[in-house]
Order: C-alpha cells, then structure tokens, then sequence
C-alpha cells in the first residue's frame, strides 16, 4: 500500500483577467504548468469513519482545511453512491514545504493529492473526470492538479486544454508574507478587462500577469523581490499570491543567482514539468 504521496507546486505562467461574472468570479487566461517540488501527504487508513490531521496548520482550523475538505467529500459522495465497502476514515499527515497565500496552488493540491490518494485506498474507483467534477467545488484550481497536465486554463479556471510550454528551470523566492486571493481580486484598480485571445497568440506574446502592479503596489516586500529578480532574468508574480518566479534555462544558472541572494530572500530552484509529479506517481495507470 502506497502511503505517501506528492503535492506539487504550480506556477501561472501567465495570468490576464479578461472580465467578471455577476456572481463576483473573475474570468481568465492562464498558463498552468507543474514543478517538480512538492508537498508531501502521508495517509493510512482507519477502521472507522473518523477523518483526523494529524499536522494541523496553524491558524486554519481542520474544519476549513482544503486536506480534510476534500477527503470529507468524497467520503460523503462515495457513502451516498454505495461505493464504500466498509466504514473508511483516515489518518493524514502533511510534510509542508509549500508556502501558504504563495500562488503556488498548495492547498488545491493537496486537496487534489487527497482525492487520488484515497480514491485508492478506499478502493472507491472514480475515474479522474469524476474526481476533478468533485474537486470543482473545493476550488477552481483542483482540477488542473487532478487531470495532471500542463494546461490552458479559461472561465473561471475550470476549463482546461492540455498545453505543452518549455520546461525551463526556475528559481521561485517568496518573501515571507501571506497574500489572500480575495484582496487582490477585491481591489478596484485590477485589470479585469484585457482582451481574450487564442492560445497561439498568447503562447508567442511576451507573458505577464494582470495581478503582479496590484500585488507590487500593496506589499513593498513583493515588489523589493522582483525589482531584484529582474536584475537576473524574466521575472513575475506567480497566480494573486506572493511568490515570485526567474526563468532560467540551467539549472546551473538558477542556483548560481539563488547563491547570490539576499538574505531577506528565501527561494528555492526546481524544474517546470508538464506531467505532475502526482500523474507520475506509480498509484495506477489513468
């Protein structure tokens, strides 16, 4: 039995905010690929229904954690649809190496790593489309990570088209502060109306993020971090959070400028990959 398992990270190689529905959700064009940095997710089955985290984060209540949001979920979705042999619960443990409010995507992830893990370890045989249906109502960015593949992602998020950009190398700095999706997307000087375009014509434009002067503008610490970046290479804001991505084409040189940094700066360097690392997982063949 598979016990552990990977949570990656994401970037938003590009992020344009095309309009706003009237339920308030933004609607985008963006660019999803995958890193090969992860969290990991440790999970053992129980004899009961019970759900218990055994690494609560500080400061999110486990009622309002993604990890047993999701596992909830398809706990009550398999029960009610007889799928379930047996009382199933779990234990689940977090090793966190994703940076809460970042942009990099962790809690979706680990919701996503959640739904997968225990789909097999309940044996309760959803297929990926039906794990990224359920999955849609934890967060518009689940899916991404349950389907596995670098994508184009329009709407609200949830519809994907598989894309393929260069994996190049990546040295990722987050400067130690939380950034919650909902000031940024609140915030009445945000861009909400650049022009749809096709993905061809996106994939040849320079790439950049409507979020990134709002993000810059509001906490000097973001902008301190990529005023340095962009001395080394292209360099932008990663989703509506705080981290911030240099794009190299060697490793080598990645961690050359990491070396250089300031110590204020905290990053890491990791490779983009357009297969998850959880696609990858030898869980199954999907």
């Amino acid at each position: 039995m598979i016990r552990q398992w990977p949570s990656p990270a994401k970037l938003n190689l590009f992020l344009y905010i095309t309009g706003q529905r009237k339920d308030g959700y933004h609607l985008l064009q963006t660019l999803f690929q995958f890193l090969d940095y992860s969290d990991t997710l440790t999970l053992d089955p129980r004899q009961d229904d019970s759900i218990l985290l055994m690494t609560p984060l500080d400061g999110v209540p486990d009622d309002n954690n993604l990890i047993v949001r999701a596992a909830r979920l398809l706990q009550k979705h398999c029960d009610r649809h007889g799928l379930l042999s047996a009382q199933c619960g779990a234990d689940i443990s977090i090793d966190k190496r994703l940076p809460m409010g970042g942009g990099l995507g962790g809690g979706s992830s680990n919701a996503a790593t959640v739904l997968v893990a225990l789909n097999e370890l309940w044996h309760c045989g959803l297929s990926n489309n039906q794990l990224a249906e359920l999955g849609l109502s934890l967060g518009a960015d689940v899916p991404v990570f349950l389907h596995g593949y670098a994508a184009f992602a329009e709407g609200i998020g949830e519809q994907l088209q598989p894309a393929n950009p260069p994996e190049k190398w990546y040295l990722v700095a987050h400067p130690g502060i939380n950034i919650p999706t909902p000031v940024i997307f609140g915030d009445a000087e945000l861009k909400r109306d650049t022009p749809v375009r096709c993905l061809n014509e996106l994939l040849l434009a320079p790439y950049s993020n409507d979020c990134e002067p709002i993000v810059r503008k509001r906490f000097r610490e973001v902008e301190q971090l990529v005023s340095w970046l962009l001395e080394y290479a292209p360099s932008r804001l990663t989703g509506t959070g705080s981290c911030v991505f240099a794009e190299f084409d060697t490793e080598i040189t990645a961690r050359h400028v990491l070396n250089q940094a300031p110590i204020w700066l905290h990053g890491f360097v990791a490779r983009g990959v357009n297969i998850s690392p959880l696609q990858s997982h030898p869980y199954r063949a999907v």
